[in-house]
């Protein structure tokens, strides 16, 4: 098993997802012997997981049942223990599109975190890419690196525990991209710099007050970056239901008819009414947004290294 190549059945010793529906999943380490509770009952990874197809269907031991799915970094970001504030999706896309990102491409990341990012951007670059990723703290880097070895990831990443701002990222001029995901981003600016190639190298700083994104702007341009530009992504969800609303009276039949001597108490005329005028309900599919949308996360800064 591993984040970027697909493996069709589950082995001993993969990360797997249980999915129970789009709101539920959760993910699990497949192990010989043992077992793993849900709301559906126990499922035993001796008979239930090893030797099957990822996207089965699975029997619980009351009945009920799940999916199995191959993890892929979309699924582990819903789905990872958070060891910090992670990034979503949302963020993610346009970072992965504004770096320029392709099969091969070389990127330093900083910090790691809890590795939502990382395992996007490692699955972006592979197979024959790398990601450089620094993080301050000591026992985030080595659990980013036993999740990265048990993702079947170590060979496209090296993790540096060591402070970015004060020792860089330990490359020189090899980098196609540079990501800052830090509370003083603008201290690292230099250090981005002689890490990226020699020109054309993109940079993206995460922020999540403006006044981080006006220090780190100054320090870019202090740096010599160019084509600098802030964004704000905002992600807003539709429902697509079905409603029903009332057929309207507008009246202009009524008035035909009336023009015309049409005589609507005469009986034989009770089946000529027009459908506008009609008493009854129409059912038809409607976009409807949440309630509740997702608000600010971040601000995300890019530039281009002259």
């Amino acid at each position: 098993m591993s984040f970027v190549e697909y493996g069709d059945t589950i082995k001993d010793g993969d990360t797997a997802i249980v999915f129970l529906g789009h709101e539920s999943m959760f993910p699990v380490k497949v192990q010989h012997g043992t077992v793993t509770q849900t709301k559906y009952g126990v499922i035993r990874h001796s008979t239930d997981l090893i030797g099957k197809k990822y996207g089965s269907k699975v029997t619980c031991s009351k009945g009920g049942w799940v999916f199995i799915l191959h993890p892929t970094p979309e699924l582990w970001t819903m789905n990872l223990p958070h060891r910090t504030q992670i990034l979503y999706s949302t963020d993610i896309s346009i970072i992965t599109m504004m770096l320029e990102l392709k099969p091969g491409s070389i990127v330093c990341e900083s910090g790691t975190g809890s590795g939502s990012l990382s395992h996007a951007l490692i699955r972006t670059v592979a197979p024959t890419g790398h990601l450089y990723t620094v993080e301050f703290h000591q026992q985030r880097a080595e659990k980013a690196r036993e999740e990265f070895r048990e993702h079947g990831l170590e060979h496209l990443v090296t993790v540096t525990n060591q402070d970015v701002c004060k020792n860089g990222f330990g490359v020189s001029n090899i980098a196609d991209a540079v990501f800052l995901d830090i509370p003083s981003p603008w201290e690292a600016i230099g250090h981005a710099k002689s890490a990226l190639k020699a020109e054309g190298g993109r940079i993206c700083s995460f922020s999540p007050c403006i006044e981080q994104v006006q220090r780190t702007c100054l320090a870019m341009e202090e740096y010599g970056f160019t084509e600098i530009n802030t964004l704000e992504i905002l992600l807003r969800v539709y429902n697509v239901r079905t409603i029903s609303l009332q057929i309207p009276d507008l009246g202009k039949a009524a008035e035909d008819n009336s023009s015309a001597g049409f005589d609507s108490s005469n009986p034989s005329n009770q089946g000529s009414l027009s459908p506008g005028l009609q008493q009854g309900t129409v059912q038809f599919k409607s976009g409807v947004p949440l309630r509740e949308m997702v608000g600010h996360t971040g601000y995300l800064t890019f530039a281009t290294k002259s």
